[in-house]
């Protein structure tokens, strides 16, 4: 089942200021859990889905980058804000290579800080079902660079654990997967979400030409072939997520 009371994560080994950023965001409407150092931050993400994870990067036993690491392999659709005193050094910017979103520098000015947690939470979420990772890693960078969450699945199964756990404006979907198909996640797609859009991708554009037209047929939105024309990529998922949040299908 999904909840759409955003969830966030902060972890910092100075109590204080956990304590204090949580309660100001807890009074915003968040949910928000706190950890002191990467392994206990990571148990967390082993039960809960986050949506923003609000890092420090020098902390003891395990830094802010290689957290975050982790933290995106176990649950891609997780956005890092990292919040440190050492915003211009190398691990910052090693962090930044790993995909968080932005670093912001302490002593921390506040209102920029729940305004990026605010806007990172009104960008589109996107899922990306497909079971080649280098194609998904791709994919997950091009759509954040664009401002948008992206989530990862690599099966039918990983997909449908994912549609329980939060609501996606756009989900695509690669024809051929392991164990089951694109039509089989579109079928979740719409027993679970039925106002999210779908885009069916493939790279086998004979091979799966008849499965495609039935799932058009029954309401998925567009087709995209490997490999991708970006730019048409990225107009197409803009199109649906701005679709899906205007209105839901009938």
């Amino acid at each position: 089942m999904t909840d759409a009371q955003p969830h966030i994560l902060i972890v910092d080994d100075e109590v204080d200021a956990c304590r204090n950023l949580s309660d100001i965001l807890s009074d915003m409407g968040y949910r928000v859990d706190i950890a002191h150092d990467g392994p206990s931050a990571l148990q967390l993400v082993q039960g809960c889905v986050y949506d923003v994870a609000l890092l420090d990067l020098k902390m003891p036993g395990m830094d802010g980058v290689e957290l975050y690491k982790r933290i995106r392999a176990m649950s891609s659709g997780t956005v890092a804000i990292v919040v440190t005193a050492f915003a211009g050094s190398k691990i910052a910017q090693a962090a930044l290579d790993a995909g968080a979103a932005e670093i912001i520098a302490k002593p921390v000015d506040l209102p920029r800080l729940l305004a990026r947690v605010e806007e990172t939470l009104d960008q589109p979420l996107i899922m990306v079902v497909d079971d080649d990772s280098e194609l998904c890693d791709s994919l997950w960078d091009l759509l954040r660079e664009n401002r948008f969450r992206v989530a990862i699945a690599h099966d039918v199964g990983d997909a449908e654990a994912k549609l329980r756990q939060h609501v996606y404006q756009v989900v695509l979907i690669d024809m051929k997967l392991p164990a089951g198909t694109g039509a089989d996640v579109f079928q979740l797609l719409r027993r679970t979400h039925s106002e999210a859009r779908a885009v069916l991708i493939t790279g086998f554009r004979s091979e799966t030409e008849n499965q495609i037209a039935e799932v058009m047929a029954e309401g998925a939105d567009a087709v995209a072939y490997k490999p991708f024309d970006i730019d048409l990529l990225l107009a197409t998922v803009s199109r649906l997520a701005q679709k899906a949040n205007s209105k839901p299908r009938a």
